[in-house]
């Protein structure tokens, strides 16, 4: 388990998903654990429930969704029970584009029963983010930002304040290839938020891409300044 997790703070860690690189990260506190995305497959989130539970020895209380894409939210089933959260309109989505989800969970190669089976149990978030919201798990608080649009419509961010400050990005920030503007982007929208990004964390956070590897904030503003050139600024 250790050879996947790896540590970014006392009691926040991520693992790379097999597959799509996706990040599955996890927050602990005194009274439970917050998960950040959920992975590609039911299979995918069972494991990061069962894993991060055996780790911290507590349960997951809290789902963050950072946007509404396949690879990071057609695991959230496996977290029946735990209260969920997205950037508003998130929950809506959801419900309306179950069978997108699963199509483009097929076209990018996961197995057609499999990605039935979790669009058919597709968990839209209880709680909606505009803004900010602050979590509290017993010792320790985490804070939800809506910082979209930018990859999608709906993109939000998690800062978990600590020596150091950790900002899980989503895929507003990608390490592992260039930045993926799909149909749902907003693209000349994605370097304010990058800027908005940067004021949360700061210039000393961790910044845990969606895909790729950990970046600081130098990242953050070469990423941002490369979108800007190839896609304008609105």
């Amino acid at each position: 388990m250790d050879s996947v997790w790896e540590e970014l703070a006392p009691g926040v860690v991520r693992r790379r998903m097999p597959g799509w690189d996706e990040t599955v990260g996890a927050v602990a506190g005194s009274r439970g654990v917050l998960v950040v995305d959920t992975g590609a497959t039911l299979r995918d989130g069972a494991a990061v429930r069962r894993e991060v539970c055996e780790r911290f020895g507590q349960p997951v209380t809290h789902v963050v969704l950072t946007h509404p894409h396949f690879d990071h939210v057609l695991g959230t089933a496996a977290f029946a029970g735990v209260e969920v959260y997205g950037a508003v309109g998130t929950a809506e989505l959801l419900r309306r584009s179950a069978d997108a989800l699963r199509l483009d969970a097929v076209r990018h190669g996961v197995p057609a029963d499999t990605a039935a089976e979790a669009a058919d149990v597709l968990v839209s978030p209880h709680h909606e983010v505009s803004g900010e919201m602050s979590l509290s798990l017993g010792d320790r608080r985490v804070l939800l930002a809506n910082i979209g649009p930018g990859h999608t419509g709906h993109d939000l961010a998690v800062l978990v304040p600590g020596s150091p400050d950790v900002v899980f990005c989503g895929d507003l920030v990608e390490e592992s290839g260039e930045p993926q503007a799909g149909p749902d982007a907003q693209p000349a929208r994605w370097p304010e938020a990058l800027d908005r990004l940067v004021a949360l964390g700061g210039p000393d956070a961790v910044y845990v891409p969606g895909h790729g590897a950990v970046v600081d904030a130098a990242f953050v503003h070469t990423q941002r300044a490369a979108l800007a050139r190839r896609f304008g600024e609105g």
